[in-house]
């Protein structure tokens, strides 16, 4: 990991080839929007006849890519700018980076679990007993399609056993809050994920408008994006929610294509006062880097790992060709993912 000469703290951005950063914004944006919202649209399409095996493979590559995201191209950084020469010395005397990273996990972990609880404690009072994240039948109904399934299904179950029929217009007030209270798990995890990714889009925008190596990096972005893109895309793509709140994949999708741009833009606008070796640059970045990667570690392992494989049902009961076709899928994500990390 290099270190910057101090002689550089406080230089400002580079403004060569201002056409070919111009155009990076549509070209970069094009590349995101269509990377998460293709996944989104074709799974909707009745045109597109794109078999599940090939989702299967964009969601767990998607992992892969979240996954190295939060190391090779979050936490990574946001070491290299909170230990930067460039920063008072204090700085260099507590690795900021990972303790920074360290509480993100924790507050997110925090945030879900008093979310969770009250949610449920709300449902038990009006008697639906659901769980948000599908322990019970080794299903996660916050990141996957199962969930209306196990809630369903669970219910007929309790009232077989009980040897008592339940009232029609009941069975259906249970079922639409019960497939309300599974939308809003969804929308949880998913912007959690969206909100990590975001922030991570906005500042590497920032960075590629002012950076002096900007041919590299911009090729190495268009496939960065595209790449984490259709991880983000992969998720919204498998969301289970009411038909009145369908749009809400859509503009998870677009919201992650702007996001680039508009750093890129904002980064031209300011390229001749804005520098990323200041101090202060350095340690906004550096901080929100480690957020962000805490974020996505949490989202990426616990999430996404655990859920989609250890308390996934279909998972744990499938054959052993279907676990090896999930693990190369990540595995190929995480890879290449990683490789980028190379030149950016």
């Amino acid at each position: 990991m290099f270190r910057r000469d101090t002689d550089e703290c406080g230089t400002s951005g580079s403004s060569s080839l201002l056409g070919l950063r111009i155009a990076s914004i549509f070209i970069i944006g094009l590349g995101s929007v269509f990377g998460a919202l293709f996944p989104v649209l074709a799974r909707r399409s009745k045109y597109f006849s794109i078999p599940k095996s090939l989702f299967d493979f964009a969601k767990y590559f998607g992992s892969g890519v979240i996954i190295a995201t939060s190391f090779i191209h979050l936490l990574s950084p946001a070491i290299e700018e909170l230990s930067s020469p460039c920063l008072p010395e204090g700085w260099s005397e507590y690795p900021y980076a990972l303790a920074l990273c360290l509480l993100s996990i924790f507050a997110i972990f925090i945030v879900e679990l008093v979310a969770f609880r009250w949610g449920t404690a709300i449902l038990t009072k009006i008697g639906i007993r659901h769980d948000a994240h599908g322990h019970d039948s080794g299903s996660h109904t916050a990141h996957g399609p199962e969930g209306e399934m196990m809630t369903s299904n669970s219910s007929s179950k309790d009232v077989e056993s009980s040897g008592m029929s339940q009232d029609p217009q009941s069975e259906t007030h249970q079922h639409s809050d019960s497939k309300l209270d599974s939308a809003v798990a969804q929308v949880i995890g998913v912007a959690v994920l969206e909100f990590g990714v975001v922030l991570h889009s906005v500042l590497i925008g920032l960075t590629l408008a002012v950076n002096e190596s900007f041919k590299i990096l911009f090729v190495v972005l268009v496939f960065h994006q595209t790449f984490e893109g259709l991880g983000l895309g992969s998720r919204l793509a498998f969301m289970s929610l009411p038909s009145k709140y369908n749009y809400i994949p859509v503009l998870g999708a677009l919201l992650f294509g702007i996001t680039t741009p508009v750093g890129i833009a904002v980064g031209l606008g300011l390229r001749t006062a804005y520098s990323p070796n200041t101090p202060t640059a350095l340690m906004v970045s550096g901080i929100l880097d480690s957020l962000s990667a805490g974020i996505l570690i949490y989202t990426g392992l616990v999430e996404l790992l655990a859920h989609e494989f250890l308390f996934n049902k279909e998972m744990m009961e499938g054959s052993n060709t279907q676990i090896a076709y999930a693990l190369t899928a990540m595995l190929l994500g995480c890879g290449l993912m990683a490789l980028l990390g190379k030149w950016a």
